[in-house]
């Protein structure tokens, strides 16, 4: 698979799981895919990557996305993306700005591996946490 190829197959998956097009977006995994999420959480499906996010937050995009492509050592095509994520927490309220990289190893046209690396987390905590007030003597 060429690297522009496989860049616009990730693309468009991740179009499709945010748009929560989630038969069309499977259709792009492997039989058997991995999708590995922070914490080393292993999904092998979408609906279940869905259901893990529901006590996280209420929506999340990836609005800006940049690419690399190439192959492993393998010879298997890889594309990493980068960029910041956006979205609203449980509450309600917005975030944006939040980094992440995804990793994705193809089989052949299709993904068999996702790797999922963000600040996510770290930036829940943050939201959660009141602000800091600095105390003068």
């Amino acid at each position: 698979m060429s690297a522009a190829a496989a860049v616009e197959r990730v693309d468009a998956y991740l179009t499709l799981c945010e748009q929560r097009r989630l038969d069309e977006a499977a259709a792009h995994l492997a039989p058997g895919a991995r999708l590995v999420f922070p914490g080393g959480v292993v999904h092998t499906d979408l609906p279940s990557m869905v259901a893990a996010a529901k006590g996280r937050y209420l929506q999340v995009g990836k609005p800006q996305r940049r690419y690399l492509a190439g192959s492993d050592g393998s010879g298997a095509t890889t594309v990493t993306c980068l960029g910041t994520l956006s979205g609203r927490w449980l509450d309600g309220t917005s975030f944006s700005g939040i980094r992440f990289v995804d990793v994705f190893v193809f089989d052949g046209e299709l993904i068999a591996e996702q790797h999922v690396f963000n600040d996510l987390s770290i930036a829940a905590v943050d939201a959660a946490s009141p602000p800091h007030l600095e105390t003068t003597p």
